[in-house]
């Protein structure tokens, strides 16, 4: 207990928790609330959303003005021209005044600039606003005031003058191949511009001086006084590490989690004594506990953006399958309860989990297919979205503004719930605690042990079989584990496949090996089936609760058969009864009771030798009664009433069994 407060405690938010619940649209049933400090209020996220796009539409793209496009290309076209000079025997005294005439205008086209044209920023039309930066200056333009490769070839073709159409045309193609953007996107810079500008919006509409009231007690929360509210909640959380003593906080949470581990522990040892003694189911609902309260602290330090995320669902979920409804509803509303001190809206948060993990066990009564699990998910996440559409509707009256992408966070916990499956394994195995599902694989009788018994002991097999209908119809009539009883009873003789000649379902000849023996030695090969029973399905690590359907299925009884045949045979020697009597213990639980007696029953109407329903009346009551006044049913929660109903039950059933068995080992 000390260690998982202290695990719990030592992890959780280190700060005072803000005291007031509030909604839109709802009235202010709190005290007058006056700001004990000055505070920003803060822009909706719709506001800071518009701010964003307004304030980017505003940033121009950011273009550069590149020279080394200019000196490359005026280079190669002078290169070009004296080769196409000579090689045209264009008349050498009209040279440098061309060269020089077309060398001007390109200077002309280069200086005004050729825009490289970007399709994202031409949009509707086919100008568009730029910022262009020549030697760290930036000038706003447009891209009808520069040249693009098009335009500057067309000002070219206007505006070069010569007679000489060969020459012309030979002059429109050189410059053609020399005209390249010299203004040229440069989106990193534009990202870099992009980025500063969204970083420098003020995030804040006003300010609340220290003082002043925020909200008068009946106000109605509109718009305006809910941002108050949320910018007042986060400048408190914001300031909380300087506000109050975190020793003290600290204490508080110590106080709270050790109080709901100690009502746990109360619970506990009312209600399931069996748990609060044992040490390993008392860890693993610790650290159910511990785990799912430090994966809320991990959620909260990570600043998820919703806390639902957290597959709270899994807990009842688990503890159902591995214990029982009360205490998985018990141990829901604890974790329940601690985690609200540390989410926001707490009593819907608290509302959220309390019905989804009351959904949830309801709808696993018992996990007896694969797909109850799935079929659980979806009725958890019914319950979610029902949950989710009423709150909405409480808090905007309208479905329009109901925000759907709230319930994902939802959907994700659901999904996230399916790992109790392989979490319960894993439980299983580690803590020693048998659940329905290792129960429904015990009892297929199909697994090696069942078989290997079916093969060794054809005749003990068939008559696990019978046992095992017998006290499953009376479990399920009086209330219990039915799964638990028939397991517990397909195992129970499973000890007699150490000797199975020796028991009398087995035997297939008249002669038995039991006429060889002594009354002593043969009492104590029957009474070891008991322990070779125990011994077998510890080896195959069965669980204890169905060991203890072998260690109790005879309780402390004697072989009478045996004992009494000592005393005729043998009246002047001593008898020592130890010799002739199981070992024990007695049965403790109802399960156990019932399979005592459907044990009994099952081997003693073996032996009617005409079986009707008087005679088998007359069996059932008389071996019931007799376990009685053996007092072997003196520590099972067994009523009369229940005696009364399970008599009816096998006395309906055994009509239909007319096997005949030696009287010796009617009670074997």
């Amino acid at each position: 207990m000390v260690v998982c407060v202290l695990a719990i405690t030592l992890y959780l938010p280190k700060q005072p928790r803000f005291r007031y619940e509030f909604e839109k649209g709802k009235t202010w049933q709190g005290k007058d609330l006056v700001s004990p400090f000055s505070f920003a209020i803060l822009k909706t996220n719709p506001q800071v959303t518009t701010d964003k796009i307004e304030a980017l539409n505003n940033v121009l793209p950011i273009y550069t003005y590149d020279q080394d496009v200019f000196k490359g290309q005026t280079e190669a076209f002078l290169n070009e021209f004296d080769v196409k000079w000579k090689a045209n025997n264009f008349s050498e005294s009209q040279k440098e005044a061309n060269k020089q005439e077309a060398l001007k205008m390109l200077q002309y086209i280069y200086k005004k600039g050729i825009i490289g044209l970007t399709a994202k920023h031409q949009k509707d039309g086919k100008y568009y606003d730029f910022s262009l930066v020549d030697n760290n200056i930036s000038t706003n333009t447009s891209s009808q005031d520069v040249f693009t490769t098009e335009t500057a070839l067309n000002y070219f073709k206007n505006n070069f003058k010569t007679i000489d159409l060969r020459f012309k045309d030979l002059m429109i193609n050189m410059v053609e191949s020399h005209l390249k953007p010299n203004i040229l996107f440069d989106e990193t810079l534009t990202e870099t511009v992009k980025s500063s500008t969204i970083n420098s919006l003020s995030t804040t509409k006003g300010m609340v001086q220290k003082g002043e009231l925020i909200v008068a007690k009946g106000n109605f929360v509109d718009d305006e006084i809910y941002q108050k509210l949320v910018s007042f909640k986060d400048a408190y959380e914001a300031q909380s590490k300087t506000i109050g003593d975190n020793k003290l906080i600290y204490l508080g949470q110590i106080l709270l989690v050790g109080f709901i581990i100690t009502l746990l522990m109360v619970f506990l040892y009312l209600f399931r004594k069996d748990i609060f003694a044992d040490n390993r189911q008392l860890s693993l609902l610790l650290i159910v506990i511990t785990s799912m309260l430090l994966a809320l602290t991990w959620a909260i330090k990570l600043n998820l953006n919703s806390l639902y995320y957290i597959p709270f669902c899994i807990v009842p979920i688990i503890i159902r399958i591995l214990f029982d409804t009360r205490l998985a509803l018990n141990l829901h509303l604890l974790v329940i309860l601690v985690a609200g001190f540390f989410v926001p809206n707490s009593f819907e948060f608290v509302f959220y989990q309390t019905t989804a993990g009351m959904v949830a066990i309801y709808s696993i009564k018992n996990l007896l297919k694969r797909e109850q699990l799935l079929i659980s998910a979806s009725f958890i996440l019914a319950a979610y979205f029902v949950s989710f559409v009423g709150i909405s509707l409480l808090r905007e009256g309208d479905f329009k503004q109901i925000e759907w992408g709230q319930f994902l966070p939802f959907i994700f916990s659901v999904l996230l719930s399916l790992l109790a499956y392989p979490l319960i394994y894993a439980f299983e195995r580690v803590f020693g605690i048998t659940s329905d599902v290792a129960l429904i694989e015990l009892t297929n009788t199909n697994n090696k042990l069942l078989r290997e018994l079916a093969f060794k002991a054809p005749g003990t097999f068939q008559h696990s079989l019978q046992v095992a209908n017998l006290a499953e119809a009376a479990i399920f009539k009086i209330g219990g584990n039915s799964l638990l009883v028939r397991a517990g009873a397909l195992y129970h003789d499973i000890g007699k496949m150490e000797n199975p000649q020796y028991f009398i379902e087995n035997q297939n000849t008249a002669v038995s090996p039991h006429d060889k023996l002594p009354y002593e030695q043969s009492a104590q090969i029957i009474i070891k089936h008991v322990h070779k029973g125990i011994e077998i399905t510890r080896k195959y690590k069965l669980p204890e609760t169905v060991i203890d359907f072998i260690r109790t299925h005879h309780g402390n009884t004697r072989v009478d058969y045996f004992y009494q045949s000592f005393l005729k045979n043998s009246p002047e020697k001593f008898v020592d009864e130890n010799i002739f009597r199981y070992p024990g213990p007695i049965p403790f639980s109802k399960e156990t009771g019932v399979l005592m007696l459907a044990d009994s029953v099952e081997a003693a109407s073996r032996s009617l030798k005409n079986p009707d329903a008087q005679s088998i009346n007359d069996l059932v009551e008389r071996i019931i009664n007799y376990k009685l006044e053996q007092n072997q049913l003196d520590d099972c929660d067994l009523t009369l009433k229940d005696l009364e109903t399970i008599k009816l039950i096998f006395k309906t059933m055994l009509m239909s069994i007319y096997h005949v068995r030696i009287d010796y080992l009617q009670t074997v």
